[in-house]
């Protein structure tokens, strides 16, 4: 098996398994078993479970804010209905089969105190998500602490969907960003 089809098969089954089970449960063992790549090929395209971790959480950021912004700009016509779509974006992603929560709340849960390298980009995939709404916020002229609102929101509902594998916490944010919103253009 050549390096690029492994580190693919590897990531793949990493970030199904942690997701699963969560990463300080899941051993290199297991993801070579559960891949099929072998164990000196897994060590070779990852040569060590800390930069797999961090290879899954850079992938999942780049898939998140490719399907953020993709379905954003097919939904949705300007700043206001593109700040809301997110909400609906999320909806969707929590009624997934095996929704367990967000891969960076999650893993920065488990690893974030002790491994400044998961923090981080944690912290910048959250930021992005901040900055998104900024976006859509300066372009309706609202204050700019209406993005730091908005991405509590929808922060707060990825984790309560988490906990409780319900989709109906990004449908109750989507109403308070609404207020949000509301309030913010009557201003």
């Amino acid at each position: 098996m050549d390096a690029e089809t492994a580190e693919l098969k590897v990531l793949d089954t990493a970030e199904r398994l942690f997701d699963e089970r969560g990463v300080q449960a899941v051993g290199m063992d297991a993801i070579r078993t559960a891949s099929g790549v072998s164990l000196k090929r897994l060590y070779q395209v990852f040569p060590s479970k800390d930069l797999l971790v961090e290879a899954v959480l850079r992938r999942r950021d780049e898939a998140v804010r490719a399907a953020l912004t993709g379905h954003g700009a097919r939904t949705a016509e300007g700043p206001y209905e593109r700040a809301l779509a997110v909400f609906d974006w999320l909806a969707g992603w929590f009624e997934e089969p095996g929704f367990r929560g967000c891969a960076f709340i999650n893993t920065f849960g488990e690893l974030g105190g002790v491994t400044p390298v998961v923090a981080g980009i944690a912290r910048d995939h959250k930021e992005a998500l901040r900055a998104h709404f900024a976006e859509q916020t300066d372009a309706l002229g609202a204050p700019p602490v209406l993005a730091d609102q908005l991405a509590l929101l929808a922060n707060g509902a990825m984790a309560v969907a988490g906990i409780t594998g319900s989709p109906e916490p990004a449908t109750q944010a989507k109403a308070a960003a609404r207020v949000l919103l509301d309030a913010a253009a009557a201003s």
